[in-house]
């Protein structure tokens, strides 16, 4: 089985890169093409346990979210981000799960609500990357990647409730399935505070990049068994534990962010690349068990259309009648600045649904002897491939038909970047001026004045590699220490002015970015300090 998931991943890599370069929809042309494949002859099953799909592949996938998550973002757009993420799950739970039950007649309520928690949570992976691409304001992007966070989890335990109420016993806490609720929520969110906050102060003391890294990858499945192992919500744990490990994030040392962040990034394409070509691959298999279980395979596709119906129609419902009520009853009175969204703002988020990898996976990790559990996988199938035809396909010429103004908005970003920048300048000339008063040798006077002097052409001050080797090892030393000083001063100035609200998360973030790449040039000189 190893030597198939291994293949599969590397077939369902070369056909991102090829849908990479063709401009397509990596996640549809992976479940298609899988499910295409499904039907040739002869080809045997691959299928892994449920366990596997929720403790092994969701961890990673969930905690990977929320590592470049803004939380001023969150905290100006959290009435927003709770209304979508929390909100509008708990509705579309009922809504799609009434729905189901009532087109597929052999499927009880309680059962249909598991599906029904599977597809609520809209993945806005793709959403965000195409509005950021086509200028949607930030508020808008904000408010998308928060509800694509704060869903997962909410559905993801919904899901365990669900689950746990369908095949309940006699457990008194299952039979109430909101207390039920509660108490898991409680579990993980305590685990996940207490985990993260013990991952960042490790992080806060270790300097090497390497050793952290490893601890930030097992944060996410140490998190997922011990709340599951203490009965709570193991997806509340993991989100909340890399949600506190992010807050933290900007003061770790940079070769740590740099090379999480790498890391992250692979395991996400890794993950979501095997996770669609996985369910696209199961498709024909799941059409077999469903007819052997009595179903009928044409009855259950319309079936799928029509909860894809119904979920999209939920979210635009939603949405749509909340701005309504938000600009023409509420005047925006629980609007972040008292700015509510403007009609074309709701009409993209209305149709940001494309329902991704969170929902293939939660589908996968139904238990293998829930009744109807073929049913169900072709149900949610259905819906994201959808999903993502329907809306994926539709959103860009969407977002461009609405030409949406971000003047204000790109100015104002400007100005953020502007003066994140003076920021970083200003303390990088108080550095260097002290540095120069402390100088009583002539040789590093002269090496202190002639960074200075770059300074004033330079908006980030290096010393060329030709410089550097002309003079003295000892020169050259001093040279790359004041450099280093000068970095993690500015370092320490933004970090300053974003706690102070002076400026932006993501402005702060981007130029962070740009110091940690100059003190990583900076590393092979003299004796590198992390």
């Amino acid at each position: 089985m190893f030597a198939q998931v291994l293949v599969v991943m590397l077939a369902a890599l070369a056909l991102t890169i090829v849908a990479a370069r063709r401009g397509w929809q990596a996640p549809l042309a992976l479940a298609l093409a899988g499910a295409g494949i499904s039907f040739v002859p002869g080809l045997p099953r691959l299928e892994l346990s449920p366990e596997v799909i929720l403790s092994v592949v969701l961890p990673p996938l969930l905690f990977s979210t929320t590592q470049d998550f803004s939380w001023r973002g969150f905290v100006r757009r959290w009435r927003s981000i709770t209304n979508l993420g929390v909100l509008l799950v708990v509705v579309t739970t009922a809504v799609v799960g009434f729905v189901a039950s009532l087109m597929i007649p052999w499927v009880s309520l309680s059962m249909a609500l598991v599906l029904a928690a599977v597809v609520s949570p809209p993945d806005a992976v793709t959403a965000v990357a195409i509005g950021g691409r086509l200028g949607l304001p930030s508020r808008v992007l904000d408010t998308l990647k928060g509800e694509s966070l704060v869903n997962d989890a909410a559905a993801l335990t919904l899901f365990s409730v669900t689950i746990a109420s369908a095949s309940a016993d006699n457990d008194d806490i299952v039979q109430n399935p909101f207390l039920f609720f509660l108490v898991t929520s409680a579990i993980g969110l305590a685990v996940g505070w207490a985990l993260g906050h013990l991952a960042a102060g490790v992080r806060a003391r270790l300097r090497e990049p390497s050793l952290m890294t490893a601890f930030a990858v097992l944060l996410p499945f140490t998190a997922y068994a011990v709340a599951e192992a203490v009965e709570g919500s193991g997806v509340l744990a993991v989100v909340t534990a890399g949600f506190v490990l992010s807050r933290h994030s900007l003061a770790a040392a940079y070769a740590t962010r740099l090379s999480e962040r790498e890391v992250w990034n692979i395991v996400d394409v890794l993950l979501e690349a095997f996770v669609f070509a996985y369910l696209g691959l199961q498709f024909h298999f799941l059409l077999q068990d469903a007819v052997t279980d009595g179903a009928r395979a044409w009855s259950l596709l319309v079936a799928g259309l029509v909860v894809l119906a119904a979920v999209v129609l939920v979210r635009v419902v939603w949405v749509v009648a909340g701005g309504f009520l938000m600009r023409n009853v509420l005047h925006g009175r629980f609007s972040a600045g008292g700015q509510h969204f403007t009609v074309a703002e709701d009409v993209v988020i209305a149709w940001t649904g494309m329902r991704g990898v969170v929902t293939l996976a939660a589908a996968a990790g139904i238990p293998e002897s829930f009744p109807h559990r073929a049913d169900l996988q072709v149900l949610a199938f259905v819906v994201a491939v959808g999903t993502l035809l329907l809306q994926g396909s539709t959103l860009p010429p969407l977002i461009r038909r609405l030409d949406l103004d971000t003047s204000q908005e790109q100015h104002w970003r400007a100005e953020q970047r502007h003066k994140a920048r003076d920021v970083a300048r200003q303390t990088m000339f108080e550095v260097l001026r002290s540095a120069r008063e402390e100088a009583t040798d002539p040789s590093e006077r002269a090496v202190v004045d002639a960074l200075l002097e770059r300074a004033d052409r330079l908006a980030q001050v290096r010393a060329s590699e030709q410089e550097e080797n002309e003079g003295t090892g000892r020169i050259a030393k001093r040279s790359v220490e004041v450099r280093r000083r000068m970095i993690a001063a500015q370092r320490g100035a933004l970090l300053s002015a974003e706690d102070n609200g002076e400026l932006t998360e993501d402005a702060v973030r981007e130029a962070l970015e740009q110091l940690d790449l100059d003190e990583a040039s900076l590393a092979h000189r003299g004796s590198p300090r992390l």
